[in-house]
């Protein structure tokens, strides 16, 4: 066992008390149909109503599945919020939710899973659950592992009512989660969860009234869980290199990657991600342009992200942008110095791309190895190094930078065979995202929608003008986070195309120049997850196409599109240790550090509302800010606007956008503009900042305002939410596959 692996399953031995050990409340290793009872006396002892406040309060912000730490070698442990209790009450409670909806109907889900600890033992919990009610569940032949945009591609395509997803995404290792996919294959919105937190709270009131509730487990084997058809489709497979072809994967990508005299490396961490794009990579017929690291499938990461500080076990995460600072106080990327790619990527020339994907592959992060004496050239065009080997560094890309690159490429490639122009044209980006996004799609008569943070928000807004395209609606407009009327043109031409959709932390798509079908008929624009795959095909023919470093190519793409907010800055602040093994520790770090994340996030918010509110002015603002914060010169600010889950502050040169993590015990501070020192500083600053009230504060807003700003927003993002909304009915059809 690996020394940093045994440290952490040591801290989890020494903090799960002999009790929990010992009780596994129902035997979830019994391969065979059972019954479980929910007494309300078990109800009280494992303290499930405290549980179920805490997941509940999650499911209403979470910005990508309800996610937590689990006790990885007990995962019975209630303590955590990540357990096979909860997750057996919130499967049941989905499945009520669904039976209720479309009574009498043959339901089908999909159930899949990347390489967490005991995310078999979720998955099996999950499938048997939902056959028991009589939900057929497809799940990948041999339970292999599958990408999650792979479940959300397959529950759209094959017009299924659902999917479960079992991932943390880039999350620490002890972390876990499900991703609840609708029918469409985009993530729950808030809404949706809510249906099924009720029906969790419905049965505890039957427990509460009749004293205990029977909860059905079929047995593994039972033949509503359906491991054949997915061996027939190959898992999906097929079906999405046929969908890719369609797509990016186009003759002229393909063939210059095909064509390509160097190596492209993928490094595929924790392995999942290998199993299913190597297989569309030999489709594809592209595969031996590539070379691999990470293929092995690893809950542990390879130790990617692991380290020890005080003798104690740390996670850092898979994130590879994450910076800290050494003993001297020298910045550095901890996730990048665990890949070792000074031993890795030794034997590779200047100029070899890596294209980095996480665990349920959905995000891609991009390097590439240059010569040292370009260090100054790089940092000059924004790009961040570390140190490679002897006279080599390596060029970090952020996603910013990446996917401007890519989206560039694409539309170039629409221009050159004559697609660009047969339909208008528009991108979906997350406020959190690079404004030189915006810049460059001004530059090519591009229409940008902004969104919230988190993928299901892009999704949301595709469908949107995917509903409106479907009714014929003469002139398609979509309003977006920032109150902008977007028009999108007539659905005359086939109507609007989507060129790409994408965040700053790593996900996207690109849009679809033909429109998609799923086997029953239904249309979209683009699939409804992020996909690495996707984005590992365009930066290959990106890479494959260039005959000069990426960095000098990204400064070539900001000349030609005259764009100026050229740098991109994120400080994530953590108000406690995700990785304490001691889950009474970790539970009160945890609300403590809320509390403080909260207290940032609501000074913000209470302006940004009562600005809108009219309760007082852009000057008044200033003044606030400006007493608050003596040393930042606020004169340039234009805007103070609540994005859905956070509070954006607009300025002539530069953007900051300051937002509660959705999913911990974080503040996230964006900023972009022209002066990447300047953002730097304005990020950690109001990223930082406590949320005391000052005097000049308190003259224009109460304290009650400030208490009920939180309510209100939620009341706003309800409202943007559902503006519009998608209310296409979703029919059962008659399956086929």
């Amino acid at each position: 066992m690996q020394t940093l692996e045994k440290l952490l399953f040591d801290g989890v031995e020494k903090n799960t008390p002999a009790s929990v050990k010992n009780d596994r409340v129902f035997d979830y290793t019994n391969r065979g149909k059972f019954t479980f009872t929910l007494t309300k006396e078990l109800v009280e002892k494992l303290e499930l109503k405290k549980w179920f406040a805490g997941y509940k309060k999650e499911a209403l912000v979470s910005t990508a599945g309800i996610r937590g730490p689990q006790n990885v070698l007990y995962p019975h442990d209630t303590r955590f919020p990540i357990n096979t209790i909860g997750i057996t009450l919130a499967t049941l409670a989905k499945a009520l939710v669904l039976k209720e909806k479309y009574p009498n109907a043959d339901l089908v889900k999909l159930a899949g899973s990347e390489v967490r600890y005991n995310s078999k033992t979720y998955l099996d919990i999950i499938a048997r659950i939902q056959s028991a009610v009589g939900i057929k569940t497809l799940v990948p032949s041999k339970r292999q592992t599958i990408p999650i945009w792979l479940a959300s591609f397959l529950a759209f395509k094959l017009d299924l009512v659902g999917a479960e997803y079992i991932t943390s995404s880039h999350g620490i290792s002890v972390k876990n989660a499900t991703k609840d996919l609708n029918n469409q294959g985009s993530q729950f919105l808030p809404n949706e969860s809510l249906e099924f937190v009720n029906k969790i709270e419905e049965i505890f009131d039957i427990v509460d009234k009749k004293g205990e509730y029977k909860i059905e487990f079929s047995a593994t084997d039972d033949t509503l869980i359906d491991e054949e058809s997915m061996e027939r489709l190959n898992n999906g497979v097929d079906l999405y290199v046929e969908y890719l072809k369609s797509n990016v994967a186009n003759d002229i990508i393909l063939n210059k990657i095909k064509n390509f005299d160097k190596k492209i490396v993928i490094d595929a961490v924790g392995g999942a991600a290998y199993n299913t794009l190597s297989k569309i990579l030999n489709k594809l017929d592209i595969s031996n342009t590539f070379d691999w690291l990470n293929i092995e499938e690893d809950p542990f990461f390879h130790s990617i992200g692991k380290d020890t500080k005080n003798g104690a076990f740390y996670d850092w995460s898979l994130d590879i942008t994450v910076v800290a600072k050494d003993k001297d106080e020298k910045p550095y990327f901890p996730v990048i110095n665990s890949l070792k790619y000074d031993e890795k990527l030794k034997n590779y020339p200047l100029g070899t791309v890596c294209l980095v994907t996480d665990p349920d592959h959905d995000r891609l992060s991009v390097v590439q190895i240059e010569s040292a004496d370009k260090k100054d050239d790089v940092l000059r065009a924004g790009v961040d190094i570390a140190d490679l080997d002897k006279g080599r560094i390596l060029c970090i890309f952020s996603a910013n930078q990446a996917f401007l690159m890519i989206m560039d490429y694409w539309a170039k490639q629409l221009k050159e065979t004559g697609e660009f122009n047969k339909s208008e044209r528009f991108i979906v980006k997350t406020t959190a995202s690079s404004k030189s996004w915006d810049e460059w799609a001004r530059a090519n008569g591009i229409k940008v929608i902004n969104t919230p943070v988190g993928f299901k928000e892009i999704a949301n807004t595709i469908k949107k003008v995917e509903f409106q395209l479907e009714q014929g609606v003469e002139n398609i407009v979509v309003e977006d986070i920032f109150k902008n009327r977007v028009e999108l043109g007539n659905t005359a031409n086939g109507g609007p195309r989507m060129i790409f959709g994408g965040e700053e932390s790593g996900g996207m798509i690109i849009g679809s120049n033909d429109i998609i079908k799923s086997l029953n008929g239904r249309m979209a624009l683009a699939m409804r997850e992020k996909s690495a795959t996707e984005a590992i095909i365009a930066a290959s023919g990106l890479v494959a196409s260039l005959d000069m470093p990426l960095w000098k190519h990204l400064e070539n793409v900001y000349d030609e599109n005259k764009i100026k907010a050229r740098y991109d800055v994120r400080d994530d602040i953590s108000y406690y240790n995700e990785s304490e093994p001691d889950i009474e520790k970790l539970k009160a770090a945890k609300i403590s550090g809320e509390a403080l994340r909260t207290k940032n996030d609501v000074f913000y918010l209470s302006l940004a509302i009562a600005l809108e509110e009219g309760l007082i002015t852009l000057e008044n603002v200033k003044e606030i800010l400006s007493k608050t914060f003596p040393a930042l010169d606020f004169s340039s600010l234009l805007a103070v606007k609540f994005v859905g889950d956070g509070t954006y502050l607009d300025f002539d040169d530069k953007f900051i956008e300051i937002r509660p993590s959705g999913t911990d015990a974080k503040t996230k501070a964006y900023a972009g503009g022209s002066d990447k020192v300047l953002l730097a500083e304005w990020s950690r600053t109001l990223g930082n900042y406590s949320g005391d009230l000052n005097d000049i504060y308190k003259k224009y807003i109460s304290e009650d305002f400030v208490n009920n700003a939180k309510e209100k927003s939620l009341k706003l993002y309800d409202d943007y939410a559902n503006k519009d909304i998608d209310t296409r009915e979703f029919k059962i059809p008659e399956y086929r596959f």
